[in-house]
């Protein structure tokens, strides 16, 4: 019989009412704002109404560097939510929410997978509480206001070459990546070269995520920089006077939405930060609220240690002074054996057939990525599980090999079929998670920040990259001395690099040695709170492929959704 698809799995799912699950978690009936009989909003009053309430251990969910199928990081995260509960303890789930583009182009659905689901999966993935659609709406109120006033003579002197702000849409489309925006007549605006990214890219979404209230967000709006002057001066959304009018459209989007697991554990699901170009983490007032609701509090980031992780740790930590107890290293065999060179994964194919033939010395052949994730974990002074996400295809000998190389790191390790068997096939895992997060906590961030924005650089690119140095472009260079000058040298660095491979090389597999990063050019997202240098070619609106999930999502006779998986 074959596996039911987790559309089919979730649609079976018996939820408990969603005020029960708050109630569980301690959460007064007052701070609560249904929408809808599966979902609530979480007023940020609970921020401060639970700082009473005992600590929940805090525990991450990485990976080692992904094939481009991924490597079940949000399956793992709610699978080990749901094996807490088989122990006797309560876990709190906090993820980010799926960006609609992945979802109608080559995901299909990123609510978990399996028997280890956020549900109703319908909901999660399409739309959920508009949230998407508030920070799209924000960010483009501020690009036509910068437009409008470049209309209405551009008292501010923006330079029109040097006008960063673009405009965002929570959904794949290529065609837009590069637009011009004002032609026809006069009355049409300013005739400019601009484009689009999607909503996860923008800064606001990044700004949400990092914010701790209400009125820090109106703030970090207000320090957006939307372009320079041709003196080099940034001109903000302060400004522009948008910031308090994106303030009032972020005001319900500010707030958690919660959820549950097929097996009712709770699960807060808010903002969807791009992993490429800015944190790839939920948000900061999610975890403050969910870090008082129960013994764990358990959270994803997104691709790899070095991605995620390193950002979770270096900005998301340093915002909201939270230290993490432990961390998962999501591993697969399929990884492993795509690090040792030997084969070539292709999102939406099949694996190679001698991919998934028995063979442990493949394993050992890719066995120094998982090795070098295992130290960028402990260079924070959190405690890492390596989490062996069990596939059908794989083989004991291969799981015996994952074991063997991360006990030899002096991790602990774990197999997780929580895939095929939920929270049951999880409990050696949360064991496992329990241990680790039951030692001191020696959590240290990379960098302090006063470092010079060359130094925080370096550091990552030398320290968690491998890298033997780092080159910057003369406009890299320049930019650096601009943001510097500007004041923005405090901010910490998020590094915007492929995310798959540990170097800025997407063809360099394992933990390579004996290369420079290239830094090409340096961004400030100040609104955010971070400087990024771009390391090679990022793509901040995907596009389509040949076959597109939306291809296959419909609605039967019955009126019920199709081909969502």
């Amino acid at each position: 019989m074959a596996f039911p698809s987790d559309l089919e799995i979730a649609r079976g799912a018996k939820l408990r009412p969603i005020e029960e699950i708050a109630a569980d978690m301690g959460l007064p009936s007052g701070l609560l704002e249904p929408y809808g009989r599966d979902v609530m909003k979480i007023d940020l009053a609970a921020v401060d109404e639970l700082a009473d309430a005992p600590k929940a251990k805090y525990v991450l969910v990485s990976a080692i560097t992904p094939t481009p199928l991924g490597e079940g990081k949000t399956t793992t995260t709610v699978g080990l939510g749901q094996g807490f509960k088989h122990l006797g303890k309560r876990a709190t789930i906090a993820i980010r929410q799926p960006s609609m583009g992945p979802t109608l182009g080559i995901k299909g659905g990123a609510a978990g997978g399996g028997y280890s689901q956020v549900v109703p999966m319908e909901l999660l993935n399409l739309h959920l509480t508009g949230d998407m659609h508030a920070v799209t709406a924000a960010h483009n109120l501020l690009a036509a206001m910068l437009d409008n006033h470049l209309y209405q003579g551009n008292a501010l002197g923006l330079d029109l070459s040097a006008v960063t702000w673009r405009r965002v849409l929570d959904m794949n489309d290529r065609a837009l990546r590069n637009v011009v925006v004002g032609l026809g007549g006069r009355a049409d605006g300013v005739t400019r070269q601009t484009g689009f990214d999607i909503t996860a890219a923008s800064e606001v979404m990044a700004a949400l995520a990092l914010t701790t209230g209400i009125e820090d967000l109106r703030a970090r709006l207000g320090r957006i920089v939307v372009g320079y002057t041709h003196e080099g001066e940034p001109v903000t959304a302060e400004q522009l006077d948008a910031a308090g009018a994106m303030t009032v459209l972020l005001r319900e989007a500010i707030k958690p939405n919660l959820m549950q697991t097929l097996e009712n554990t709770p699960v807060l699901v808010h903002c969807g930060p791009f992993g490429n170009i800015a944190t790839g983490n939920s948000s900061v007032v999610a975890d403050l609220i969910g870090i008082r609701c129960g013994d764990y509090l358990v959270t994803e980031a997104g691709f790899g240690a070095d991605m995620g992780a390193e950002r979770f740790f270096n900005i998301k930590c340093r915002v909201s002074g939270q230290a993490p107890d432990a961390a998962v290293l999501v591993a697969t065999v399929r990884a492993l054996k795509a690090h040792s060179g030997k084969f070539r994964v292709v999102a939406g194919r099949p694996l190679p057939e001698d991919m998934l033939a028995e063979n442990p010395d493949d394993v050992h052949a890719g066995a120094a990525n998982l090795r070098k994730q295992i130290e960028n974990i402990r260079m924070h002074g959190v405690s890492p599980v390596v989490a062996i996400n069990a596939f059908p295809t794989d083989h004991p000998s291969e799981h015996a090999a994952i074991r063997e190389i991360a006990e030899s790191m002096g991790a602990r390790v774990a197999v997780s079929t929580h895939f095929t068997e939920g929270g049951t096939g999880a409990t050696e895992l949360a064991e496992a998670v329990a241990e680790a997060a039951a030692e001191p906590s020696e959590f240290q961030l990379l960098y302090p920040s006063s470092a010079p924005l060359r130094e925080k650089i370096e550091t990552i690119a030398t320290r968690v990259y491998g890298a033997d140095g780092v080159s910057y472009s003369r406009e890299a260079s320049r930019q650096l001395e601009t943001y510097e000058r500007n004041g923005f040298g405090d901010l910490p660095v998020c590094m915007a690099k492929t995310h798959l491979s540990i170097s800025s090389d997407p063809t360099l597999l394992g933990a390579p040695t004996g290369w420079t990063l290239p830094v090409r050019e340096v961004r400030a997202s100040v609104g955010a709170g971070f400087v990024y240098p771009v390391c090679g070619d990022m793509r901040t609106m995907p596009g389509l492929g040949a076959s597109p999930a939306a291809t296959r999502i419909d609605l039967d006779d019955d009126g019920e959704i199709v081909g969502l998986s």
